[in-house]
């Protein structure tokens, strides 16, 4: 256990990825009371766009926040398009659900049809790496760390200090009443997926320079976001940032210390004694909010 510094360093650069997924799944789940499973493959869709981008000229910052705008204009579109002309009710909901299903795997045979499936390498914004609490990390996962975290406070910032982010919670917290006092839910929930997308592109960008980009880029990290989200909480949004975080520890702790063949269900099993323990998450409220 000497080394366990560094194992969790390691981690919490490993969980910057999925802690800015989860957010993004919490933010969309509280406006509009959806859980995208679309969101990985726009955040990929997003990452293929920059890629072209790139092929073209366009330097590696930029392609970057043409991934985030893409992703954040998809994620508006679907909301509109898709989601909301099916209303609101249980029934509808669901329907949701099965269609965002859909239009992943639409958009993941899409993506094989357009770029093929060779994995395309990104160059990396710094190259190099830097010696962190004695781990050796490349330069890209400490930036992608510190862009995580500094997306994460501007989230916090937004909606506790604005006009919108403030409009934001109290269409969450009461749907009908914020209605009442000229709150716009449509404005507030294409603004919550283009949030929720965008933060999921910045994810999904950093894991292509950390790998490559291929159309299964975010299936592992979002397979962890979402355990993240139950860890802390569907309705919490700093719960699904720690969540995040802390599924990239006990996911490294677990590769180190005991069984890399079996750090899944090590991270899965703890996260199920978690839940049986507070079902709603450690940040999470114990009801269903529609927000």
């Amino acid at each position: 256990m000497h080394d366990l510094l560094p194992v969790i360093a390691a981690g919490i650069v490993s969980g910057s990825a999925y802690a800015l997924l989860a957010l993004g799944i919490v933010i969309i789940f509280r406006s509009t009371d959806t859980v995208n499973f679309a969101i990985g493959d726009t955040a990929t869709l997003g990452v293929f766009v920059s890629v072209t981008a790139m092929q073209a000229g366009v330097p590696v910052a930029v392609a970057l926040l043409i991934a985030i705008a893409f992703a954040a204009l998809f994620g508006v579109a679907t909301e509109r398009f898709l989601v909301r002309p099916l209303g609101a009710g249980h029934k509808s909901l669901f329907i949701a659900l099965v269609v965002t299903i859909g239009l992943g795997l639409l958009i993941h045979a899409s993506i094989g049809v357009i770029w093929g499936h060779r994995p395309i390498t990104i160059p990396a914004i710094v190259p190099g790496t830097v010696n962190v609490a004695g781990v050796a990390l490349t330069w890209n996962k400490v930036i992608a760390t510190g862009i995580a975290i500094v997306a994460m406070v501007g989230v916090a910032w937004f909606f506790r200090f604005t006009t919108v982010g403030v409009a934001m919670r109290a269409s969450a917290e009461d749907h009908f009443a914020a209605r009442i006092v000229g709150i716009k839910p449509g404005r507030i929930a294409a603004l919550a997926w283009a949030l929720g997308c965008g933060l999921a592109a910045i994810a999904a960008f950093f894991l292509a320079m950390d790998t490559s980009a291929n159309a299964n880029l975010t299936i592992s990290a979002l397979f962890r976001a979402f355990a993240g989200v139950f860890l802390g909480g569907l309705t919490s949004m700093p719960g699904a940032a720690v969540g995040g975080f802390a599924i990239g520890i006990l996911d490294n702790i677990a590769g180190r210390y005991l069984s890399a063949n079996y750090r899944d269900t090590i991270v899965f099993a703890v996260i199920v004694a978690v839940l049986f323990i507070k079902p709603a998450g450690f940040l999470g409220a114990g009801r269903k909010e529609r927000v």
